[in-house]
């Protein structure tokens, strides 16, 4: 730029020089000269501001930068990366949609925020897109040649899913597109009220059968009191208060009377509603009423509400809860941990949570403060997982089904990690992202599969949401992160729930056992009984 500047500078001077020379003598004739040159200046700046200076919004094919924080939204096939950290599997996506290119694939479109400011949320969803790769490369090269192939998009909201109308409209222009043949969006991950509207609006508008990902807001999904609350959803997470029944059953013991609720109020949340709702079920007969706070705007700000905590954590001493429900994200959890661990009074304590607590594992401001679990009589953590490496491990005493399905998907992981031909980055399956995001995609994968029998090549978008109500019995999908076998409205029935607790010393989440909503597995052979809505 500055070298441009210079030539532009020198450039002046020499037609002022030449004017200089051809300009005759004289007052009249110098202030011509002046306001020649005065010209040229304005002319030059202003054909520097509109070629040079301009901001072009355009971050390539498909997508643009919006709102104050100009973040790059939109649509990619993967020739476009939105973060660096996602450059590897990005690349990775670009060609296996390269490889499909030309054999009629069915698109399928991953859909979550791609950047974030919090570097814990940002490795969880590189996990994300990773884990929708692996499924991608799995129905192209690992299932018997089944058709049709899968092309993949990265479907980017923005922060929080700010900007999902514009991206939504352009994936409906992909349904309707013969050339592109969407035919599903997966991978939607965040329980938030711009979340229900876009998923509202994909379904009951356009007509998209939708996989979601790592949602559990009870309200984003379909009940037997709203059965087309969204019509064509299916789900892969067990909800908030099917995470609750799993961790009552496997807490039986615990007496309401030594328990506490922490909770934020923070509205527009789905999750956090949900888990107040839940633990103030399970925590009936408390002799405390609930402790609140209120988290920012933006749940991956701090705030000041370790100062909130510290102050709540004298309360807590004196109360008679052994056992702490806290219904928050995982900024806030990190917070009060810390401040519960810094307690004056000498009493342990279990805090239950949900399954967002699964970031503390790859949160690096949490990594100075495993100690804080040890710090006096210690703190154990406890929340219900979406997914665990642990839990369908050949000595589990789990269905070989599962073992043989989450094997082959730690072999693909591993077979795209660091080092390898072609590697989509340091994979992680701990804290469950990859799992969950690997499922949504698998599933929706089945679904269209399955829909495109006898003379159907390409499945129509309701024939691919009619899809999801045979995914149980014989064709329950055999995910990673266990059996997925939906039910009349989408969901997944009696999903099996990864008990897990964070371990200070080896500083992972450590599988405990399985535990399940309705208090036992369902059997091989699974179909949901049937639950008659209200009609509407």
């Amino acid at each position: 730029m500055n070298r441009l500047l210079d030539g532009v500078h020198r450039l002046l001077l020499r037609v002022g020089a030449l004017l200089r020379r051809l300009v005759p003598a004289g007052t009249l004739y110098r202030r011509l000269l002046v306001a020649g040159v005065i010209v040229a200046v304005g002319v030059g700046a202003y054909v520097l501001s509109v070629t040079v200076f301009r901001h072009d919004p355009s971050c390539g094919a498909g997508v643009e930068e919006r709102g104050p924080r100009k973040e790059c939204t939109g649509v990619t096939d993967g020739s476009v990366v939105f973060a660096p950290a996602l450059k590897q599997v990005t690349e990775r996506i670009k060609a296996e949609n390269d490889a499909v290119a030309g054999k009629t694939p069915v698109t399928i479109a991953m859909m979550f925020p791609m950047v974030s400011d919090n570097a814990a949320e940002q490795r969880e969803l590189v996990e994300q897109a990773q884990g929708a790769y692996l499924a991608q490369y799995r129905a192209n090269h690992r299932s018997n040649n089944q058709r049709p192939p899968v092309r993949l998009l990265l479907a980017n909201p923005g922060h929080n899913y700010e900007f999902w109308r514009p991206v939504a409209d352009r994936l409906a222009s992909a349904a309707a597109s013969g050339r592109e043949n969407l035919r599903a969006v997966a991978g939607i991950n965040i329980s938030l009220d711009a979340t229900a509207a876009a998923m509202s609006y994909l379904t009951n508008t356009k007509g998209i059968p939708v996989v979601a990902g790592s949602l559990t807001g009870n309200d984003f999904a379909n009940t037997p009191e709203r059965p087309h609350a969204f019509r064509g959803l299916a789900r892969v997470a067990p909800t908030n208060s099917d995470q609750a029944a799993a961790l009552g059953s496997y807490g039986a013991g615990t007496k309401p009377d030594e328990t506490l609720v922490v909770e934020d109020l923070r509205e527009g949340d789905n999750y956090l509603y949900t888990l107040r709702r839940v633990f103030e079920r399970l925590a009936k007969g408390a002799k405390n009423a609930p402790e609140t706070f209120r988290s920012p705007a933006d749940f991956n700000k701090e705030g000041n509400l370790s100062n909130d905590f510290h102050q709540m954590v004298a309360d807590i001493c004196t109360s008679a809860a052994k056992t702490v429900y806290f219904a928050g994200r995982p900024v806030q959890l990190r917070q009060f941990l810390v401040e519960l661990g810094n307690r004056t009074c000498d009493k342990r304590y279990t805090v239950i949570t949900g399954s967002h607590a699964s970031t503390l594992t790859v949160d690096p401001k949490f990594a100075p403060e495993w100690d804080s679990l040890t710090k006096g009589a210690g703190i154990t953590l406890r929340y219900a997982a979406l997914a665990h490496p642990a839990a369908w491990a050949p000595d589990g005493g789990t269905n070989d089904a599962s073992q043989e399905a989450y094997k082959e998907f730690s072999d693909l992981a591993a077979e795209f990690g660091p080092g390898s031909e072609h590697p989509i980055g340091p994979v992680s399956l701990v804290d469950s992202r990859t799992i969950v995001a690997y499922d949504s995609v698998t599933t929706a994968i089945a679904g269209i599969r399955n829909s495109t029998v006898g003379t159907v090549r390409m499945p129509t978008l309701p024939q691919v949401a009619d899809g999801w109500l045979r995914l149980h019995g014989t064709h329950t999908v055999h995910g990673a992160s266990g059996p997925i076998c939906l039910d009349q409205y989408g969901n997944p029935y009696n999903k099996a729930v990864p008990i897990v607790h964070l371990d200070p010393v080896t500083k992972k989440a450590v599988f405990d056992r399985l535990a399940w909503p309705e208090g036992h597995p369902s059997p091989a052979n699974c179909t949901a009984p049937n639950k008659p809505g209200s009609g509407g």
